[in-house]
């Protein structure tokens, strides 16, 4: 079993939530960009839920790039790209009707209050999201989730779905309407019974085969497959008749558009887990695929007084069904090294299907955990899947372990480099010391530069750019841009050949790398927070380099400040803490790093950010720091207000701030504000402004 949350020391918390931040992002990646996951819904849900229970314990841990502030992947090629007006989050998770109870606590704590609290229980369809906009009654745009923030544009593949309407009538001037497409089990099962008798690739569930229809980029293949929809929630509106969520349900029959019949009004937590255990009792009898249940409180004035947080909603939640768990052996035990050197033990498994997908490895996470568990080579264990992220061993089976048995020695010395890896005692993983000379950190570093996230290069894989890479034809990310000039003989040669001719390495061909070099030319301007991103900056993932780009919006600016150590615009950020803050300004003091960049400044372009969202409220964009006690609500509830109007929200005072908000005996950050001359506002002031 895992070690105990209350046991765990605060650098084994660091080290295992980087961990888990990792695989759940390649798990996205497959879930999302590829529609092809490894792992079931249920060992994803357990591994975000070992990610939630370390981040409560130390909140002061929580990552950039924490699978709590993440949602979903990037957009595929093919399509055009769409920006939502406002966001399509995710929801957290719970697995346990006491995470529940624990949410519904902290909704009431949040809103100061001990009244009963209703909220509408829905079916979790596992299928794929999507917005449907409607301008005067007409459908005029479809979109997929993508980023949250980015989707792709699905308007004409949507359009073969007969349940989506094409016209509403007595419909606001503006109506995006957001839902799940999905494919029931019995179309699921005719479609791969066509296809095995056409000889084609068969799906391996309805959400693959649901994605994947919904995602060609010919609609004519999206109208042979029959897909369908349940629509549950609203975005971009110009007004909002309806009060609560079970109104608005009768808003979009109405409107002609289908809505989950078991959608439950429910009073209390005891009707919560009644409707929760009715639903996994006739899960498996449903004409379509669910993986837990949805809870929105039915309030909409009071959804709005909880608003968000960084990536989800602060009124609702989603209760998974438990994880699945099935027995295997331990074929063999090896050792990965990652981009920041960390050495990370995995297992490789005699293959064994685990909730309808086989699985062949699981991550041992570090060598205390081996020790700890006692795992060898040959045992016999429990695996578990929580999702789509890499299994993990959840027991071992001691009574059938081999007799010739023995202690499986993690190595002292890094498997790709034989450079030294040392472990420091407050430290639970053991680092490889060869730094950008060991090839597996410079290989991964580059593999992280080009992911989707990052310049999300086609074409540049993670078995070509290790071919390069001992080709000696890149070294750095700053040798992608240059890889076409070098190709054709141009200066800066790694070789005294004149040229690279990667068309006449074997596997390659003038057009194959034609595209290569189209694909990396596609992608020589880029925005800044996925700038920020690729340089791998440990600790900084996709929602810090969102952070910084928000409240600097110019790389060079950013830049600069760190390069000369000025570090009091980057604390203050809220969500950005002082260890985060530390390996930041140390990034920007190693000259290798720096002179990487500025090669890279002169083949790329990176735009300043330019926050698109209309907030249309006069703290939009605004620095606010907060300070003392409120009397008409709540300091969470005050800064997800200002957070919900498009202002930033800072824990500290300094001269980029624009507002302080003080309460009751307001301290030292109002005093500061004073002497900097900042504009002070009292909460009632400041609830004016708001509004």
């Amino acid at each position: 079993m895992m070690k105990d949350i209350k046991d765990i020391t605060i650098e084994e918390a660091r080290i295992e939530l980087e961990y888990l931040a990792t695989e759940i992002a390649k798990a996205d990646s497959a879930y999302y960009q590829h529609d092809a996951p490894y792992l079931n819904d249920a060992e994803y849900d357990r591994l975000k839920h070992r990610n939630s229970d370390i981040e409560a314990r130390f909140p002061q841990l929580i990552r950039a790039d924490s699978p709590s502030k993440r949602v979903g992947a990037t957009v595929k090629s093919g399509f055009s790209k769409i920006t939502h007006r406002f966001p399509m989050l995710s929801l957290g998770d719970v697995f346990s009707i006491t995470e529940v109870e624990d949410f519904i606590r902290g909704i009431k704590r949040f809103l100061n209050t001990s009244e009963d609290i209703a909220f509408m229980s829905e079916p979790k369809i596992d299928g794929l999201s999507f917005s449907a906009r409607y301008e005067n009654g007409i459908f005029t745009q479809g979109a997929t989730r993508g980023d949250g923030t980015t989707g792709e544009d699905i308007t004409e593949n949507l359009k073969t779905i007969y349940q989506l309407p094409q016209k509403v009538e007595n419909a606001p001037e503006i109506l995006e309407i957001r839902g799940e497409v999905y494919m029931s089990k019995a179309d699921f099962f005719d479609l791969n019974e066509r296809y095995e008798k056409e000889g084609k690739k068969t799906f391996a569930n309805p959400r693959n085969a649901a994605a994947g229809s919904l995602r060609q980029l010919d609609p004519q293949i999206t109208a042979e497959r029959k897909l369908s929809l349940f629509a549950y929630t609203w975005g971009e509106v110009s007004e909002k008749p309806w009060q609560t969520q079970e109104e608005f349900f009768q808003y979009l029959k109405n409107w002609n558009f289908p809505v989950n019949p078991l959608n439950t009004l429910c009073h209390n937590l005891t009707m919560l887990e009644k409707n929760f255990n009715q639903l996994m009792e006739i899960r498996a009898s449903l004409p379509y695929d669910i993986d837990g249940m949805v809870y929105k409180v039915n309030s909409i004035s009071l959804q709005e007084r909880l608003g968000f947080l960084t990536r989800t909603p602060r009124w609702a939640i989603a209760h998974k069904f438990p994880a699945e768990q099935a027995l295997t052996t331990i074929k063999n035990i090896r050792i990965q090294v990652g981009r920041t050197g960390a050495l990370t033990p995995v297992a490789d498994l005699e293959p064994i299907n685990v909730g309808g997908v086989i699985v062949s490895h699981a991550t041992l996470h570090n060598e205390d955990e081996i020790k700890r568990k006692d795992i060898r080579i040959g045992d016999t264990v429990i695996v578990q899947r929580a999702g789509d992220v890499i299994p993990q061993i959840v027991q071992v089976i001691r009574e059938k372990r081999p007799a010739n048995s023995s202690e499986f020695i993690f190595p002292h010395f890094c498997p790709q480099c034989g450079a030294h890896a040392i472990k420091e005692d407050d430290e639970a993983v053991r680092r490889c010391t060869g730094g950008l000379s060991c090839p597996a950190q410079a290989i991964e570093h580059i593999i992280h530069f080009v992911s989707r996230d990052a310049f999300d290069i086609a074409g540049l894989g993670n078995k070509i750019i290790e071919d390069f890479y001992h080709d000696d034809i890149l070294h750095t990310p700053a040798d992608i841009f240059t890889l076409e000039k070098r190709n054709y003989g141009g200066d800066d040669l790694f070789s005294a050949d004149i040229g690279l001719h990667i068309e006449r390495k074997e596997g390659w061909g003038k057009k194959s790398v034609e595209n290569l070099f189209n694909a990396i030319n596609a992608k020589r301007i880029i925005s800044l927070p996925r700038f920020i991103y690729a340089l791998g900056i440990r600790q900084t993932g996709t929602a810090t380099s969102l952070l910084i780009a928000q409240n600097y919006g110019n790389f060079k600016h950013f830049m600069n400040d760190m390069i000369n150590k000025e570090t009091a615009k980057l604390v203050a950020i809220d969500g950005i803490g002082s260890s985060m803050a530390t390996d930041i300004v140390e990034f920007f003091q190693e000259p290798h790093n720096i002179d990487i960049i500025n090669k890279l400044l002169n083949e790329i372009e990176i735009e300043d950010y330019v926050d698109s969202t209309n907030y249309n409220s006069p703290i939009a964009g605004k620095t606010i720091v907060f300070t003392g006690t409120l009397e008409k609500m709540t300091r969470s509830e005050a800064k997800a207000k200002a957070q919900n109007l498009g202002a930033k929200v800072a824990g500290s005072v300094s001269s980029h701030t624009d507002f302080v908000i003080i309460g009751a005996d307001a301290g030292s950050k109002a005093t500061k504000a004073k002497d900097l001359g900042i504009t002070i506002l009292n909460e009632d002031e400041f609830i004016a402004l708001m509004q």
